[in-house]
């Protein structure tokens, strides 16, 4: 039955994000951001009371209702939620910030899901906490204390 979830998961990605149009250049696609895009999905139990917590604690977007599915936004970022007879907790669910003082509000905020205060990390050159959603789902509040160098 797991299988066959994730068969099912990963088939609904691939229908919600759509095919490339063949007859598009490149530069069209580029310029026509509806065509390209991704979310990651995770298998739930409890579809409302998870969709609940990630916009209401957490402030994101509901983006797409699909019934069985929900799509949330947050900036950049999309990712679902499917009701399932099973739990995905197999990744984290990073949130970052712009400013080390928002990682710090949010603390204040999840105090009672998280699992330690905000902390340096030297490594990665990042301040964070971890957290705990409704389904014991790992999640990861950060400030990148560096500059930013996208490709």
């Amino acid at each position: 039955m797991r299988r066959l979830s994730k068969i099912f998961l990963f088939i609904l990605t691939i229908f919600i994000a759509g095919n490339p149009v063949k007859s598009q250049n490149k530069s069209d696609m580029e310029k026509n951001t509806n065509i390209n895009g991704g979310i990651v999905f995770f298998a739930t139990e409890k579809l409302d009371s998870v969709t609940d917590f990630y916009i209401e604690k957490i402030g994101c977007e509901l983006w797409l209702d699909q019934g069985a599915c929900k799509i949330l936004k947050h900036g950049n970022m999309l990712f679902g939620f499917c009701k399932s007879d099973h739990v995905d907790k197999g990744a984290v669910i990073t949130f970052f910030y712009p400013e080390k003082e928002m990682v710090d509000k949010m603390y204040s905020r999840m105090k009672n899901i998280a699992e330690d205060k905000p902390k340096m990390n030297p490594k990665f050159n990042i301040y964070h906490f971890y957290g705990l959603d409704p389904e014991n789902r790992s999640i990861e509040f950060q400030y990148f204390d560096h500059e930013l160098k996208t490709y």
